[in-house]
């Protein structure tokens, strides 16, 4: 999986047209103020172990919002940021498992419409920590009782 996160003072977003791999009855617009935008892409590797990797991504997003001392994610799939992407349907499952473990430890999280393109708008704080990437791989569990996996990057 790789993650591309913004901290953000605010973020904003309208589906405009239905990809073939579309969830239905998206939200169709909203924002969020004061957050943590993640651009997300699911990859092929990550249908070896979804739960891991969802442990994996839970636990490095959940250092990196405190890091930000932020408490408001906007989960947004991104399908630009890899090349070789995973099925829509395991997909979709990674990023509601994601968003529902966000919420169980306490933050405030929205996820964009899954296979909608997308009109947005970001505006970023610009501080040197406000931009970030992140791989996460299922090779080891970061967070989830095991030793820390080599896939986090910052």
């Amino acid at each position: 999986m790789k993650l591309l996160g913004i901290h953000a003072d605010h973020v904003w977003y309208k589906v405009t047209k239905k990809s073939k791999s579309a969830e239905p009855s998206p939200v169709p617009e909203d924002s969020l103020e004061n957050c943590v935008l993640l651009f997300t892409c699911v990859e092929k590797r990550d249908e070896e172990s979804p739960e891991t990797v969802v442990c994996n991504a839970v636990s490095a997003i959940q250092k990196r919002m405190q890091t930000l001392g932020a408490s408001r994610v906007m989960i947004f799939p991104y399908a630009h940021l890899a090349s070789d992407l995973g099925c829509p349907g395991i997909s979709l499952w990674i990023l509601r498992e994601m968003q529902n473990a966000l919420e169980g430890v306490g933050f405030s999280v929205k996820r964009a419409a899954f296979g909608w393109y997308k009109e947005f708008e970001i505006k970023s704080k610009g501080h040197p920590m406000a931009d970030f990437s992140l791989s996460i791989c299922a090779r080891s569990h970061i967070g989830c009782g095991k030793e820390i996996s080599c896939c986090e990057n910052t």
